[in-house]
């Protein structure tokens, strides 16, 4: 999977890049962890870049160093680069959390790789926003898998000067968008999920109700959605600073994209601006989430705690360029128009923002029927790019 991430300011060649260290010998946490211990000395953590500063990228950008302090864990972290590599760094039974996207969640929950949270001994969980708790890419039959980290939603970016502004996803699709050659789609297949989309709203009679449970019929639509794309499109990205380049030059004048890429591209001149289809949109949710074999798991509880404390909330989701998923960082941000920009409180901009979930052959709207696995989509997808 191409789905790479690495979209927060300038590259992290500077970022953290500690190896993992290890912790007290033989811990585990599982479902029947009822109260924290001491800390261990250390936690072992996979992140996105940027999810974990500790003011070696900016002096000014530390959520770490506090914490480090306050609990006696010291903070290792290796960078996962795709949702891939992150899954298999969790197999490995070396790191005691992951800050995973949905599209690995269920894979790993499936795999017995993450271990069920218990929501009492994280106190900042209350003040999540309760749209983003117990969902179908960090849960499993109502118990909780991890806490919710930030969301953002996959927007319509579009050249103002282009022509008229879109508000449908059919300008992404269809042969005649006015938009036709100058076109970017995010590389990934996770992307299939906005074909689906498509399809919800002009082929109702496939009956798609969830963009990630697709029976065999609707997948194939999907896809021979994106085959017939590919005629539109100039640009295929997994690299938010390609995406961004392109916008600044004018070579893309319509594509999917992230509220962080619109504002940085925006900043550097880019005559941009972008909205949500009106049919709604993919868009994502990390969890953090804890190993089944962490061998720190009273340091790996104190972390998720602090991460979506206010004010460590707050400092990564404006640094990052997401809407924060504790309610009460809204008021500690720097720049106080954060959360109307990502519109973290706005419920009703979020009911039909689809959040990216590992499709799996159990379909997750319900049906009795088989959906077409990840592993499927990764295969169709390869060749829709071939």
């Amino acid at each position: 999977m191409k789905s790479t991430r690495k979209y927060v300011a300038l590259a992290f060649a500077g970022a953290l890049t500690l190896a993992a260290c290890g912790g007290s010998d033989g811990a585990s946490t599982d479902s029947g962890m009822t109260e924290l211990g001491a800390g261990e000395g250390a936690v072992n953590l996979v992140a996105w870049a940027g999810y974990v500063e500790n003011g070696t990228t900016d002096p000014a950008v530390d959520w770490v160093s506090g914490f480090e302090k306050e609990t006696g864990c010291k903070v290792n972290v290796k960078i996962g680069n795709t949702s891939d590599e992150m899954v298999e760094l969790m197999q490995s039974g070396e790191y005691d959390a992951v800050s995973a996207s949905g599209d690995a969640t269920l894979r790993l929950i499936a795999g017995g790789d993450v271990a069920p949270v218990n929501t009492d001994l994280i106190p900042n969980y209350a003040d999540v926003f309760d749209d983003l708790k117990n969902k179908l890419w960090n849960s499993k039959d109502g118990v909780a898998y991890g806490v919710p980290h930030g969301r953002g939603a996959n927007v319509l970016v579009y050249n103002t000067e282009a022509g008229a502004a879109p508000d449908s996803i059919k300008a992404m699709f269809e042969a005649d968008s006015p938009y036709a050659g100058k076109i970017s789609v995010y590389d990934a297949p996770i992307y299939i999920a906005d074909a689906a989309i498509y399809l919800m709203a002009t082929q109702p009679d496939l009956g798609i109700t969830n963009p990630y449970a697709l029976d065999q019929t609707q997948f194939d639509a999907s896809i021979k959605v994106l085959e017939a794309q590919k005629a539109i499109v100039s640009q295929y990205w997994s690299l938010y600073t390609d995406q961004q380049a392109s916008l600044e030059a004018g070579s893309v004048t319509l594509g999917t994209s992230w509220q962080v890429i619109v504002n940085l591209a925006t900043a550097n001149g880019a005559k941009i601006a972008a909205t949500k289809a009106k049919e709604g949109a993919t868009g994502w949710s990390d969890t953090w989430m804890i190993s089944s074999k962490a061998k720190n798991p009273n340091c790996a509880y104190m972390w998720l705690n602090h991460i979506i404390s206010p004010q460590a909330n707050a400092g990564v989701a404006e640094w990052f360029g997401e809407a924060p998923s504790n309610a009460k960082s809204c008021d500690l941000t720097a720049d106080k128009n954060h959360c109307s920009t990502y519109h973290a409180g706005e419920t009703d901009y979020w009911s039909d923002v689809w959040y990216w979930t590992t499709p799996t052959a159990e379909c997750l709207d319900g049906r009795d029927v088989q959906c077409v696995p990840y592993t499927e989509w990764v295969n169709a997808w390869n060749k829709v790019r071939a």
